[in-house]
């Protein structure tokens, strides 16, 4: 019995015997650059698994091989133009099908370096879980962004913060784990999508996580710095600003003290002297009880290009969220915690370090089901940037409830910010094209644990492929994407896998509408953030109102109220600013406005609210009996585990249902114009 499973590298042998010949007749010898044993097991691996097939190891000099190598080498260097091989970056693969000298053909895997090779790799394993022909293939693939992150929230005593499949698969009671051989396979489902950085540990470091950076654990950062390495993965460590106060034992950590800089100076040098390729750090700062420059009256840019100074000569880099806000009295009614981000940053453009990149989370509050984009990917020109999205669900289900992400992100990297007029979209902002900047990509906040399932639902493990991909390709669709994991993972049957495409496409618009729809977000039970509560938050600190009363709710936040609007270019400005033109998905985010209101289908707001939730609790009933209909085509404990979150997933929306048009119910004392049991 394996002790966890593999997703989508799970390899289940092809039943297609058409399909399966001519696999194994256009593969028949396989010559393997030496010393890339890596992927030379993996391609063996697949073959064998998929086809039962060990093809002839060496060149013959006929048809029917498959050249694997870099592209300094000379059976692929003779078999690929210079002109094509000139074109591959650094990350790049090129698979092509090559006339051999006797009018036969073979296959030529090839890229500059490992790393593309590994990519390139994986790329062909996919094609051959799917099916997809090899004859006259040709080609040629580069990521769209640099950096490619996935962020884990992991602590060093096991817990993840906002982990829904267990524990942590890197520390347990405060060491690194002994065994490595599920980070080796966490390594391979990464590089199987593209991922090129994994960040350790939580960004609120703390206890013993602040000692990462020591003697203490170095040496168990450099054994899992070792394994990702093979996969052309590099390592991140999140690190606390006062270090120099809590570690190294300083009376500050102000960043204009030479003695702090000599002092991260120091530790960065140490840090590479252990891990030579090591990526760099993450910082949240100034943010959620975790101190920073705002403490010794210093800037974003001043605490950031700190670290960044002492990155810069090992070709680290400094990654600096922007998550930064004033803890606010819920008594104040002119502080907008969603203009935040922009107030704090925009002025700081052009100041940081060409080696500092600001982590932007996709809208500008916390990874609500429905936001606006953020205004910074906007309103930064000479800094570099990155989008941070939420893979692990705290806010859309939290691995209880289906909900594929993948549809809303690429929304954000569609945006168009309009900064260098139309065309200026998100995507070409945090790649680095819309402003020329060095560095750039995307980071998203990882969904795993200890699980066997790695992701708590088995359809979760949708979100986190789907985030691979998306950061490779964002030209690929939603469905696209999701039909691709389908496939390799739970079934091959065609209608099968259009039913669960189906499903996954409708699950993020199903779970808005029995949660928050029109862009209103947070009223959920604080803490842990699962399940409703329409009050839960209005009363905190935290600045995440809706204040509704019996009259009206939302924040007004157009240019008439706290102004958040503005901080968008044209024609975003003038579109948020009037509800009329307004996104109707966001109309409550940008706008206050009365239960009577008036939304395009003719509909009140409170009607609409009402609606929604009936409808929302309907449509998961009908997922889950769509699920049943896939009995015969999915494996036994997938699909009794699946029908077990639906199950949870039906309770948790009606509870939505009753709780939210309830508290409206009672708020406003307008009935439910079509009769439904409100309480």
């Amino acid at each position: 019995m394996p002790r966890y499973a593999l997703c989508w590298l799970e390899y289940r042998p092809c039943d297609d015997r058409v399909y399966r010949e001519a696999v194994i007749n256009r593969i028949r010898t396989l010559w393997v650059q030496p010393g890339e044993d890596i992927v030379g097991s993996e391609i063996r691996d697949a073959l064998s698994r998929l086809f039962h097939h060990t093809p002839q190891e060496g060149s013959t000099g006929g048809g029917g091989a498959l050249y694997v190598g870099t592209s300094d080498q000379s059976p692929v260097a003779e078999r690929i133009s210079a002109a094509e091989l000139g074109k591959l970056g650094d990350e790049g693969f090129i698979l092509k099908e090559v006339g051999e000298r006797d009018g036969s053909s073979s296959l030529v895997l090839t890229a500059r370096t490992r790393r593309g090779l590994v990519y390139g790799v994986f790329s062909l394993v996919s094609m051959l879980q799917r099916g997809i022909s090899l004859d006259g293939i040709s080609l040629h693939e580069e990521p769209a962004f640099p950096l490619r992150i996935i962020d884990h929230w992991d602590n060093l005593d096991g817990t993840i913060e906002r982990g829904y499949a267990g524990k942590s698969i890197f520390f347990h009671r405060n060491k690194v784990v002994k065994g490595l051989h599920r980070i080796r396979d966490y390594a391979r489902l990464l590089a199987s999508v593209g991922i090129n950085g994994v960040v350790l540990n939580n960004v609120n470091v703390r206890n013993k996580a602040l000692r990462l950076i020591t003697e203490e654990y170095l040496p168990s950062v450099r054994r899992i710095a070792d394994v990702f390495r093979d996969y052309g993965i590099r390592v991140y460590l999140s690190v606390n600003f006062m270090s120099p106060v809590y570690v190294g034992g300083l009376p500050s950590a102000d960043p204009f003290d030479p003695s702090v800089k000599k002092w991260w100076a120091e530790v960065v040098a140490r840090i590479y002297e252990y891990v030579p390729d090591f990526g760099g750090f993450l910082v949240k700062a100034d943010s959620e009880f975790n101190p920073g420059p705002h403490s010794y009256g210093r800037s974003q840019a001043d605490g950031a290009n700190l670290l960044a100074e002492a990155l810069a000569p090992h070709g680290g880099l400094l990654i600096w969220r922007a998550f930064v806000y004033n803890i606010q009295d819920w008594r104040d009614r002119k502080t907008d915690r969603a203009r935040a981000a922009y107030d704090i940053f925009s002025p700081l453009d052009g100041r940081f370090a060409d080696n500092v990149l600001l982590q932007i989370k996709n809208g500008p509050m916390d990874f609500q089901v429905r936001e606006p984009v953020s205004p910074l990917f906007g309103g930064m020109e000479r800094t570099n940037q990155m989008v941070e999205f939420q893979i692990t669900q705290e806010y859309t289900g939290q691995q209880i409830d289906l909900c594929y992400l993948v549809p809303m992100w690429k929304e954000v990297l569609e945006f168009d910010t309009h900064a260098r007029g139309e065309g200026s979209t998100v995507r070409r902002v945090v790649d680095g094209s819309l402003f020329g900047r060095p560095h750039g990509g995307c980071a998203g906040v990882a969904n795993v644990g200890s699980d066997y399932n790695w992701t708590g639902h088995w359809l979760a493990q949708a979100n986190l492929y789907g985030y691979g991909r998306l950061t490779w390709n964002p030209d690929l669709s939603s469905e696209e994407i999701a039909r691709e994991w389908c496939l390799r993972t739970l079934t091959r049957d065609g209608e099968a896998v259009d039913r669960l495409v189906d499903m996954l496409l409708a699950s993020w618009p199903v779970y808005e509408k029995y949660t928050t729809p029109l862009g209103l977000g947070w009223m959920v039970n604080p803490g842990h953030h699962y399940g409703p509560s329409p009050e839960g938050y209005e009363y905190s600190f935290w600045g995440t109102y809706h204040r509704a009363d019996n009259h009206a709710i939302g924040v007004d936040r157009s240019s008439r109220g706290t102004g958040f609007a503005t901080q968008y270019r044209s024609p975003w400005r003038e579109l948020y600013d009037d509800p009329a033109t307004c996104p109707e998905e966001l109309v409550l985010f940008f706008h206050r406005l009365p239960y009577t209101y008036t939304l395009k289908d003719g509909r009140t707001l409170i009607q609409y609210y009402y609606d929604s939730h009936f409808e929302g609790v309907e449509e998961v009933k009908r997922l889950r009996e769509e699920w049943l209909k896939l009995r015969k085509h999915i494996s036994p404990r997938v699909f009794r585990e699946v029908l077990e979150r639906f199950d949870r997933q039906v309770k948790n929306a009606v509870e939505w249902r009753d709780v939210l048009n309830t508290y409206f119910y009672r708020k406003t004392g307008i009935p439910d114009e079509k009769g439904r049991t409100l309480y």
